[in-house]
């Protein structure tokens, strides 16, 4: 069976260790990408200590499993290559012959990028919580301008691109002034090699890897950054529930879907601005995180209780999982104050249940994120230091069997038959 791997919450679960126990069954055909783009950072920590930070090649490359980035994938060829260096440093020796991209997928820029930033310091105080590497704005200029918005097939054609590259600057450039950029020829230069390079596809290709063996399909972001069903406007361009992977298996005749695996942690987390209604800043210097931190365009890193609220409604709005997998499940240990909240208390009323509404309601998700700003905790539960207890607790309030766990940071401490959440 496939599996599609979602974060429930504000990212930063765990996904990409959990992408990578999945491969290590051996039978995986490929990893799919069918959301976000460079902006993605997916920890994946071998057991002799090799570590590296997935953006746009799936999870599983470490094993040798090929990656597929999909046509819902931003594909920023730049930073492609500067991971494909850093693999290349760990051991993999070709990365690129272990990548396949959808002709179809929007090319993010250097121009998108710096349009990006500048818009996220115009904003000052209200910024965002953007990464600050032009995914957003490359989604936005596509839907303003589908004609001429670079994709990954316009890379095969040097006119075309140059066309499109112009236009696109240009346009920023009249929008919001001068962009530090770098110029448009050496850009096409190195679009025209990376499509010389890398194997491009169109839609039967996911057919052929569906035929070949089970497919895991490796979401990015986080179920409450969604950019309908998220807290608005602290969210991301993007779909991140299980829709975009539902719809390529769909298209590629998949007729008995995948199993939808959820990913939390023991502790709520979220970069940048936005609601955390846990949040507890007692619990940072408890809770290191080593590969997370403060961020230039996304701000502080934060953390908070277990919410069980908002991780229950990611789940509602996703339309339900079939199965979670539990990161971080030696936090409790070490932080012995750790809870689960499953009540707020906003305007003096409680509420342990947050109701989604119609997608693309984006002022009905501004007031509710109104509402969540005022927010408090409420209503706890503490399941002391016990992971056991800790599993069955969030088993209990997502109303899904737990089939994988993880502690600490390596990819061999997952627990639970992975090979289980494959079929």
């Amino acid at each position: 069976m496939h599996t599609i791997v979602v974060d429930l919450g504000f990212g930063d679960a765990g996904k990409g260790a959990v992408v990578d126990r999945l491969c290590q069954e051996g039978d995986v055909a490929a990893v799919v990408r069918f959301n976000g783009g460079a902006q993605a950072a997916h920890n994946v920590v071998t057991a002799d200590g090799r570590h590296h930070t997935f953006a746009q090649f799936g999870s599983g490359t470490l094993r040798g499993v090929p990656t597929q980035l999909s046509r819902f994938m931003t594909v920023d060829p730049l930073a492609l290559a500067a991971e494909a260096d850093h693999l290349r440093s760990l051991g993999v020796p070709d990365p690129y012959r272990l990548l396949s991209v959808d002709r179809a997928a929007p090319l993010s820029t250097p121009y998108h990028a710096a349009a990006n930033r500048l818009r996220e310091q115009a904003r000052g105080a209200e910024r965002h919580g953007s990464c600050g590497m032009g995914v957003g704005e490359c989604a936005a200029y596509a839907l303003a301008h589908p004609q001429d918005a670079p994709t990954v097939g316009d890379c095969t054609s040097r006119l075309r691109l140059l066309r499109q590259l112009r236009l696109l600057r240009d346009r920023l450039t009249d929008e919001l002034g001068r962009l530090s950029v770098p110029p448009i020829d050496d850009c096409a230069a190195a679009y025209l090699a990376f499509a010389r390079t890398v194997q491009l596809t169109d839609g039967g290709r996911l057919q052929s890897l569906l035929r070949q063996g089970p497919v895991v399909f490796e979401g990015a972001q986080g179920v409450l950054l969604d950019e309908w069903h998220g807290f608005h406007p602290y969210t991301t361009w993007s779909t991140t529930t299980f829709g975009n992977a539902e719809t390529l298996l769909a298209e590629a005749g998949a007729t008995d879907g995948a199993r939808r695996l959820g990913v939390v942690r023991t502790y709520t987390t979220r970069h940048g601005p936005g609601p955390l209604v846990t949040e507890d800043p007692e619990l940072t210097p408890l809770l290191p995180e080593p590969h997370n931190g403060d961020g230039r365009w996304q701000g502080a890193f934060r953390i908070g209780h277990f919410d069980a609220v908002a991780h229950a409604y990611a789940v509602e709005v996703c339309g339900g999982v079939d199965a979670l997998a539990v990161t971080h499940l030696d936090a409790p240990a070490r932080s012995r104050g750790l809870r689960i909240c499953r009540g707020y208390g906003i305007d003096g009323r409680l509420v342990e249940r947050l109701t989604p509404g119609a997608a693309g309601d984006l002022d009905r998700q501004a007031e509710l994120t109104g509402r969540l700003l005022r927010a408090r905790p409420a209503l706890w539960d503490t399941p002391g230091r016990d992971p056991r207890r800790w599993t069955e607790a969030i088993s209990a309030l997502l109303r899904a069997p737990v089939l994988i766990e993880s502690s600490g940071p390596t990819r061999q401490i997952l627990k639970r038959a992975a090979a289980a959440a494959i079929g």
